[in-house]
């Protein structure tokens, strides 16, 4: 059964862990909204189905012409992200401690968080790392393109438009649209000179998020995300959700005996599960095919 992080952070047995949960949640948006489902193995074996089988009509005593769907096999292999947070042993003597140590261990979740957000759309999945949608889609295990570029222009914006209700239109659920900073600023100028704003609400962790046709519009850091390009993705956990063996652990492994530092250690488990090609969708001016 999958889960969200809200409710992974009431089954943590202490209050580091859960207080670790909360700052990741509050700094990924990503993080905060996908389904985890616990496994027990590193490696996830799923199905996908690229088309639904042919049916037809038939008439009376006459046969149907047999079809399946064709069923491709996925493995995915669950990658461990994570560091250490140190604080060296005599700061005990001049400062807070406890402050201190909690003050890197924010800073490392914070850290983790960026690296996360960052390789769940650019991850290549080599040398033990989180592979991304970038490629998910090249490899054709999800998802596809739509081509169209958003300038901002008032020329330009009803068709531009047009463009990302069609995005929105390929992804089953689309529950998220995210795009760099940058890219933003157009969005939201595209917007104004079609007459139209964005809708704001507030979330579960009470911070105000904005709607596009009911979809949350997140601004990512240009340098995680790739500039020109907007993603239509389904974070509902039957189209992509996360996977894990572990759930996320803070340990506190108090003085080191190889180094007089005071360290606390963050580390999960994860992998990425994209059941459905329809799930996740780009535009932008340098995709190389369309729907």
């Amino acid at each position: 059964m999958a889960i969200l992080v809200q409710d992974f952070k009431l089954l943590q047995p202490d209050h580091l862990t859960a207080g670790v949960h909360s700052i990741m949640a509050m700094s990924s948006e990503i993080f905060d909204s996908i389904a985890f489902e616990q496994i027990s193995s590193l490696t996830y074996k799923y199905n996908t189905m690229e088309e639904l089988p042919d049916v037809e009509y038939r008439a009376i005593n006459a046969g149907y012409t047999e079809g399946t769907a064709n069923i491709t096999q996925v493995i995915e292999e669950l990658v461990i992200l994570g560091g250490d947070a140190d604080v060296d042993v005599v700061l005990q003597y001049s400062s807070n401690l406890n402050d201190l140590r909690a003050i890197q261990v924010e800073a490392k979740s914070k850290a983790l968080m960026r690296k996360f957000n960052m390789d769940f759309f650019g991850g290549d999945g080599k040398n033990n790392s989180l592979k991304g949608l970038e490629t998910r889609v090249a490899e054709g295990i999800a998802g596809t393109i739509v081509n169209g570029t958003i300038t901002g222009d008032k020329a330009t914006a009803i068709e531009e438009l047009q463009t990302v209700y069609e995005l929105m239109s390929k992804v089953k659920n689309c529950t998220h649209l995210f795009m760099s900073q940058s890219e933003y600023v157009k969005f939201n100028m595209m917007l104004h000179n079609a007459g139209i704003r964005l809708v704001p609400t507030v979330d579960n962790l009470g911070r105000t998020v904005e709607l596009f046709n009911k979809a949350k519009v997140v601004a990512i850091d240009d340098a995680l995300i790739k500039a020109d390009k907007i993603y239509a993705v389904s974070l509902d956990k039957d189209c992509i959700r996360a996977i894990t063996s572990t759930g996320l652990q803070v340990r506190d492994l108090g003085e080191l005996a190889t180094k007089p530092v005071f360290r606390t250690r963050i580390e999960m488990s994860i992998g990425i599960v994209t059941s459905h090609r329809s799930e996740e969708r780009r535009v932008g001016k340098e995709c190389p095919r369309c729907v």
